[in-house]
Order: structure tokens, then C-alpha cells, then sequence
């Protein structure tokens, strides 16, 4: 599903560029991916899109406010996921609803804990979806697919 997912970011510019379900699903299909992980990753992306509408901002979320992880949560995202999420949450580089839609999303994953590299990919077409310019240094941070960290 991941690699599905990545062609998607590559191919087009955002998830409203997309064609219709079924002549995307014709494209993918072509491109060498089985049925499977594409009828996976649109289930995924449907979801995607479902949580993004249903999604608010928090009214009282002040400058100095922070997100405490549930222990289902730190159970299903592991602490290298937390962490990464943590760290783009204080550089700014989501907001706070993008935090919530990528942690949701994690979650709909029948994998715990999920591997960073998913998290990367998971924060990617979040921010993919609802068309954010992403900065090129996070780009090649989330592209990346080595768990060590860059030393800076």
C-alpha cells in the first residue's frame, strides 16, 4: 500500500488531481501494482479524506499547548513515531489538525507499533492531500527511508 501511496505523491500534485476511483485504480493497475495493495490504499485514502472533512482546529489551542498521547496511542504509534510527530508539531511543520489526521491514520494501520518510515509517508500525503507546499529539507526527511536519525 505504501508504495502505492508514494507513486500517488509522485505522479500527481495533489490528491484533487487525482482521476476518478476507477480510472485511478486502471492507472495503478497498469503501473505494476497488484489488487490488493491498491484496493488497500484506496480504502486508506478514502479514510484520508473522511477524517480530513470532519476535522477541526482546536478553539483553545494556545501557543504553549501540547498533545499527551493516550497509552493505546503510544502502544499503536510506538516512541520513535511519537517522537517524529512531536518534532514536526514543535517546528511547526503541521498543525495541530494535520497532527490529529496523521495520528488517526496511523491508527487505521493494522500494524503496532508502526514503523517510522510509515509515519513519514503518512505525514507526507497528509500534507499531500490538502495541497501544502512541503519545505525540501522536511520533503527529504520524509523521503528518507533510513530510521537513523541525520545528525545536524
Amino acid at each position: 500500500m505504501f508504495d502505492v501511496l508514494v507513486f500517488l505523491y509522485e505522479n500527481y500534485s495533489a490528491l484533487s488531481a487525482c482521476p476518478d476511483v476507477e480510472a485511478l485504480t486502471q492507472r495503478l493497475a497498469d503501473a505494476g501494482f497488484d489488487e490488493d495493495e491498491i484496493a488497500d490504499a484506496m480504502v486508506w485514502l478514502h479514510g484520508l479524506a473522511s477524517v480530513t472533512l470532519s476535522s477541526r482546529s482546536p478553539s483553545r489551542a494556545g501557543p504553549r499547548a501540547f498533545r499527551v498521547y493516550t497509552s493505546q496511542e503510544y502502544a499503536s504509534l510506538g516512541a520513535a513515531a511519537i517522537g517524529f510527530i512531536a518534532s514536526l508539531d514543535r517546528d511547526r511543520q503541521l498543525s495541530p489538525v494535520q497532527r490529529e489526521i496523521v495520528i488517526e491514520r496511523a491508527a487505521a494501520l493494522a500494524e503496532t507499533p508502526i514503523a517510522l518510515e510509515r509515519v513519514k509517508i503518512i505525514v507526507l500525503m497528509v500534507l499531500w492531500s490538502q495541497a501544502v507546499d512541503v519545505d525540501l529539507m522536511l520533503l527529504q526527511e520524509l523521503l528518507d527511508d533510513d530510521p537513523r536519525p541525520a545528525l545536524h
